[in-house]
């Protein structure tokens, strides 16, 4: 499944959303731009579980927040940031800004966190905004689920494009990557999906979701009529 855009407008302009997108972008325009040097840019500021675990240095620590706005390529940057384009407008307007903020990096922070207690001695640099996006998408099924999401389903060798209940898109996102992260476990440590930052993130992004949403006398619903 493959979400294009969803029925829920905001109420208000999502402007941490829009912030967040496009510093992913103008760092990932950056990595472009310095060519041969980007492999040493990466090693310096992305998070490396064994650095994060022997050393706990401050600049190892750093990197778990450093490394949220970097990615490996145009479609990992691609589809991380399709997904907060779909997604993280709602949960931004339900939470307030300051909120999404702080729901943003924490659970990023807690993404990667559940990347190091299941990986602690690799080596290989992480990167990437899917953990802290995982955390939106959490959010948004506890605060949205039967919102409407227009969806791209693979049939063979045809596609389909169909309204899906955001519960089911967000479901069956969250069993794909849960099945492919118990897999892993205690497998070679060959790099990849980090898949237990996206478990990490989603769970994370549940929990705050509930703690974090505005209530709901501040949050008033829109309200459509038929013609």
């Amino acid at each position: 499944m493959i979400p294009i855009r969803d029925e829920n407008p905001t109420h208000s302009v999502p402007i941490i959303t829009y912030l967040l997108i496009a510093l992913n972008i103008i760092v990932f325009i950056y990595q472009t731009m310095l060519g041969s040097y980007n492999e040493q840019f990466i090693y310096q500021f992305a998070m490396i579980p064994n650095d994060v675990i022997t050393t706990r240095s401050t600049s190892s620590i750093f990197d778990i927040f450093t490394s949220m706005f970097m990615h490996a390529g145009l479609a990992h940057i691609g589809g991380n940031m399709l997904y907060l384009w779909i997604f993280g407008d709602n949960v931004e307007d339900r939470m307030g800004k300051g909120r999404f903020i702080f729901f943003y990096i924490i659970g990023g922070a807690i993404a990667s966190l559940a990347h190091i207690l299941t990986n602690p001695n690799s080596q290989i640099p992480t990167v990437g905004a899917s953990g802290a996006i995982a955390a939106v998408l959490g959010a948004y099924l506890v605060l949205f689920p039967r919102q409407r999401v227009l969806t791209l389903i693979p049939l063979g060798f045809f596609v389909r494009l169909t309204m899906v209940p955001a519960s089911i898109v967000l479901g069956v996102w969250f069993a794909l990557q849960f099945f492919q992260g118990v897999l892993t476990l205690g497998g070679p440590d060959v790099g990849g999906v980090a898949f237990w930052a996206h478990i990490g993130g989603f769970v994370s992004g549940v929990l705050l979701g509930l703690l974090l949403k505005k209530p709901e006398s501040s949050y008033p619903a829109f309200h459509w009529e038929n013609s």
